[in-house]
């Protein structure tokens, strides 16, 4: 009989928040975080309650500003802007120093807030947090060729991000644009991660980084965060709805812009025999249940190889460990080694269940569905925002499992009979940013490669998102305006000689790196 599971000591959220209070009393309250902007820390804005994706626990929600603060708000960073693209290189490389020295400092801290935050398992939050500090540290001890023959742009670089990534996506490039002259702004994401960013926003600003962190809806602060005239440049990440018409303003205004889109990312199988090494690799694509822009949620297989796939997939997605990340047996156990814990909210969870018991309606046929009894949870806990994984097979064109990313645990197959076919249907999304085909003849890798509609194509593995040098953008509809990563990242929030195209997806030219 298993052992009834109890929370980690020391991990609690109600423990989380007191060492928030204690490392930035300026930024946080007994009942909330604040907003910075004006290089203040301001109590503003409608606090709503939000919960923990991991257990329903009560935590804080972002304080959300009126259209005409967040006016007020993007003035001022360009006061700041205009100070701070005069301060001397060594100067903002040693700021930006001190601040990740600060950040490692609290790092297990901003780990527990993203477990809490976001629903990440430990080891995937302590990866966020370091792939942070390491990433910068790389632009910080390089970035001076980096600007040779550069200078920042007029006025501040707007971010605004999904949840899943606060630290290795947003903090990060928060810092690296800073690094490179401009002052910053970010939205908090509206579904989590707003005390990890505090925190981290907090420890930039009593280094003298000129970062601006508010929270708002995107309807009521695009005005603001988008079209103001003080914006030099939009950096967003999330879907493609919102992306869409952020894409529009921007090329309206014709301001500088990097929208990463998400794509439906897919994995073909093609004349392929080593399947130890795909079913080495299956659980690891289940990473944070599958919520992140670079996940593979579909696989498109070659008809005759389906039952040797399914002999290699279905053992190892039974493997698979979720459950609420800080259970353990005994309170002073290590964090549990899990894949995944819960999607982002109860909400997204209803969601795609509704769109697999649709799927399965209109045809899909389940070859997995993963069940609660295996799952690793506290006794009597809230677990609405669990999914377990689900393997579709064929899913309905009607359905958008089909032709969209699910952004949760749910795997879908698809099987082709021609070369034809599997282009066609690893191209169903308009656009991806990163595709991987496991084929045996490396000559059929390198002429399917270039026909498959993602930035990044890997051959026999996945691709990531990168960091550091790696570049990263996407092709279609995944992605619009200038690629990023290594020394793009900073060429996309700096001014060059005059004329200059960026490498980059623009509706007027794609020009590849």
């Amino acid at each position: 009989m298993r052992m009834a599971l109890t929370l980690k000591a020391g991990t609690s959220w109600a423990e989380a928040w007191q060492r928030c209070l204690a490392a930035a009393p300026e930024a946080f309250r007994d009942d909330r975080v604040l907003n910075l902007w004006d290089a203040a820390w301001h109590a503003d804005g409608r606090a709503l309650p939000a919960i923990s994706p991991v257990d329903g626990t009560p935590i804080a929600g972002p304080p959300r500003l009126d259209r005409a603060t967040a006016r007020q708000a993007v003035r001022a960073s360009l006061d700041q802007h205009r100070a701070w693209r005069h301060t001397p290189s060594a100067e903002c490389r040693a700021r930006v120093a001190a601040t990740l020295d600060a950040l490692t400092h609290h790092r297990e801290l901003l780990a527990l807030l993203l477990v809490w935050e976001i629903g990440k398992p430990w080891r995937l939050a302590q990866a966020d947090v370091d792939r942070a500090i390491d990433g910068v540290r790389w632009y910080v001890d390089g970035i001076e060729p980096m600007l040779a023959g550069r200078a920042p742009l007029d006025g501040p670089v707007s971010n605004i991000a999904s949840w899943n990534y606060p630290m290795s996506v947003l903090a990060h490039a928060l810092l690296v644009q800073a690094l490179a002259g401009n002052a910053v702004i970010a939205k908090t994401p509206t579904d989590g991660g707003v005390a990890c960013l505090t925190l981290a926003c907090a420890l930039a600003a009593r280094e003298g980084i000129p970062v601006t962190l508010v929270s708002g809806s995107g309807g009521e602060l695009s005005q603001a965060l988008v079209r103001a005239p003080e914006i030099g440049c939009v950096s967003f990440v999330g879907g493609r709805d919102t992306g869409a018409a952020v894409a529009t303003a921007v090329a309206d205004l014709g301001k500088r812009h990097v929208l990463e889109q998400e794509g439906l990312n897919t994995w073909g199988i093609w004349n392929y025999s080593d399947w130890d090494t795909l079913a080495a690799v299956v659980p690891k694509l289940f990473d944070y249940g599958k919520q992140r822009c670079t996940a593979y949620p579909r696989f498109v297989v070659q008809r005759d190889l389906f039952d040797a796939f399914l002999s290699a997939y279905l053992p190892a997605v039974r493997k698979l460990r979720v459950g609420h990340p800080l259970a353990v047996e005994r309170s002073g156990d290590p964090c549990p080694e899990l894949d995944f814990g819960p999607v982002i909210n109860a909400a997204k969870a209803k969601e795609l269940s509704d769109q697999v018991t649709e799927a399965i309606d209109r045809g899909a046929v389940p070859l997995y569905r993963g069940k609660e009894a295996d799952a690793h949870f506290l006794p009597g806990q809230d677990t609405s925002a669990y999914v377990h994984p689900v393997t579709l097979l064929n899913p309905p064109r009607s359905s958008p499992l089909h032709h969209a990313e699910p952004f949760g645990p749910v795997d879908t197959i698809v099987l082709v009979d021609t070369e034809a076919e599997l282009l066609a249907a690893m191209n169903a999304s308009n656009g991806a940013l990163v595709a991987t085909l496991s084929t045996d003849d490396r000559a059929t890798f390198e002429r399917l490669a270039p026909q498959i509609r993602a930035f990044k194509v890997g051959h026999g593995t996945p691709r990531s998102r990168g960091d550091r040098d790696e570049l990263f953008g996407g092709f279609g509809a995944s992605w619009r305006g200038a690629f990023v990563g290594g020394e793009l990242l900073v060429r996309a929030v700096t001014r060059g000689p005059a004329g200059e195209r960026l490498p980059g997806n623009f509706p007027e030219y794609q020009l590849m790196p």
